[in-house]
């Protein structure tokens, strides 16, 4: 057995210790991505998704007529981008529903969707070190809180359910589409 010291960066998340407990974040990772998509000389948002944006499917919008929205002709690319930023979600839970709502359309993403995604780029660029605080203390109380949107999903009228979990003063945060119609 070696002893490799204390834990600095495991799988581009980063450690840091305090007194008052342990911050995971991915800023190195963030700041990367940023570069990559080419968002460096963009100003960040404040919200990582549009209040109120309705995003639809290729299906819907030939059902209805909308002709505004076009295909993507780089599907991977969008797919790789989706998959990145589910990445960052272990460390950076402010933006799960955002990812999990673009996620959605990974099979036939339209330049809306893409649009969305780069957002969420642009807000994540306002504090790439933000992250989770792993508190010291006593951690013998868990709490869950759980909220359902019934139909919330304007594409296949499924419902989402969004879930917060806290071991003592630390955050847990998720949400997820229901399977059933």
């Amino acid at each position: 057995m070696k002893d490799l010291c204390e834990l600095r960066y495991f799988f581009r998340i980063e450690v840091m210790r305090s007194d008052k407990g342990i911050l995971l974040n991915q800023r190195e990772y963030v700041l990367e991505l940023i570069s990559k998509v080419g968002l460096s000389g963009y100003k960040p948002v404040s919200t990582p998704m549009e209040q109120n944006h309705k995003l639809t499917t290729v299906d819907y919008d030939k059902h209805v007529g909308n002709t505004r929205d076009a295909p993507l002709e780089d599907v991977c690319g969008y797919q790789k981008l989706i998959g990145k930023l589910l990445y960052l979600t272990i460390a950076r839970p402010d933006i799960c529903f955002a990812i999990q709502v673009l996620s959605q359309f990974m099979q036939s993403p339209e330049e809306s969707h893409i649009e969305a995604t780069l957002r969420v780029v642009r807000y994540i660029k306002g504090s790439p070190g933000l992250g989770i605080h792993l508190s010291i203390g006593q951690t013998n109380t868990l709490t869950d809180y759980c909220d359902l949107d019934r139909a919330a999903c304007p594409n296949t009228r499924r419902s989402v359910t969004s879930y917060v979990v806290k071991l003592g003063n630390s955050l847990y945060l998720g949400s997820q589409r229901s399977s059933r119609q």
